[in-house]
């Protein structure tokens, strides 16, 4: 099997855990892709793309011989707005010529009924931590703040309702504004308008500035919008858990249906009275703060980095000869 993928670094030789071996070819866009759509054994895997994924799609319409199509970490939104509605049936249908989906997250619920793309057409495959260094890094120190990080569908409005009146200390990486947008964040408020307790702090962007804020937290909120049909923040949570941190989810896809075991605590999307609560009572009692980082950080631990990941991308491809059904 040749596995012809977007994916950065993937092994340009691999192994599968069952003892097959094959190779992969780097492909950025849609004509390093279709350049390998007369090779026996190959296969499309498309990581994070939309475009890309409803290109090649529409490429397999055409007629010859195409390369199974297989779509990783597929972020769509809910339709707002007329024109997005009137493209859903035009989405459904290019997407019914994906072979297989491999997502971060469980719940595909509202992938079947919006998209089309249902558990017959689908694998949970979990994520990977983002630190680079992450087997030299271990349980932080306590940290001194609630921080809500991120940017992907994060509701900052009701972590801010939720800290105002809080006796501790909350804090936010400076915003930027386009990539808040362009990530459907909300954030409503301006700087000069935020809780008297919720400090910003600088961030560049870097791996050592998350080091730095998601080091100093003593709890991370990552308060996710209902409209999320994703694994939005699984990114910044797994790094969190991955430095010992406890960590605070919205209930719903991508947090409840994936982390079952105690790795998180849960509140409802969007209710800043029920996420007041859980900060309070999680800032005030060690005992909890310390069994959900250690669940947390034991799952962080498994789920490993970007070979990991690889591999089990691999397995998944390989089980199912390439299609994943």
């Amino acid at each position: 099997m040749l596995i012809v993928t977007n994916f950065r670094s993937f092994p340009p030789s691999w192994t599968a855990s069952s003892g097959e071996t094959g190779d992969s070819a780097a492909a950025t866009g849609y004509l390093d892709f279709v350049r390998y759509r007369d090779q026996p054994g190959a296969v499309y895997l498309v990581n994070c793309n939309a475009r890309l994924t409803f290109q090649l799609a529409a490429a397999a319409l055409l007629p010859g011989f195409h390369p199974p199509l297989i779509s990783a970490d597929l972020i769509l939104r809910r339709p707002v707005g007329l024109l997005a509605h009137l493209s859903v049936p035009v989405k459904r249908f290019l997407l019914s010529h994906v072979d297989h989906f491999i997502h971060y997250f469980r719940d595909v619920r509202a992938y079947q009924e919006i998209f089309g793309i249902g558990e017959d057409r689908s694998t949970f495959v979990p994520f990977k931590s983002n630190l680079s260094d992450r087997h030299r890094i271990g349980p932080q120190y306590e940290g001194e703040y609630v921080l809500c990080f991120g940017r992907s569908l994060r509701d900052f409005d009701t972590f801010f309702a939720a800290m105002e009146g809080l006796p501790c200390a909350g804090a936010i990486a400076r915003p930027d504004p386009a990539e808040l947008r362009r990530h459907s964040a909300k954030f409503s408020r301006p700087l000069d308008a935020l809780p008297e307790n919720v400090r910003v702090l600088e961030d560049d962007g870097s791996e050592a500035a998350q080091l730095r804020i998601l080091g100093d937290a003593k709890l991370v909120v990552l308060p996710i919008l209902k409209t999320s049909m994703v694994a939005s923040g699984i990114s910044t949570c797994l790094n969190a858990m991955m430095l010992g941190k406890c960590v605070i989810g919205s209930e719903g896809t991508g947090m409840t249906d994936i982390f079952t075991q105690g790795e998180i605590l849960a509140v409802p999307p969007e209710d800043p009275i029920a996420l007041r609560e859980m900060i309070g009572r999680a800032w005030n009692d060690q005992a909890l703060r310390d069994s959900t980082a250690a669940a947390g950080h034991t799952y962080a631990l498994e789920a490993g980095g970007e070979r990991e990941l690889y591999q089990r991308i691999i397995d998944e491809l390989v089980l199912n000869g390439g299609r994943g059904t």
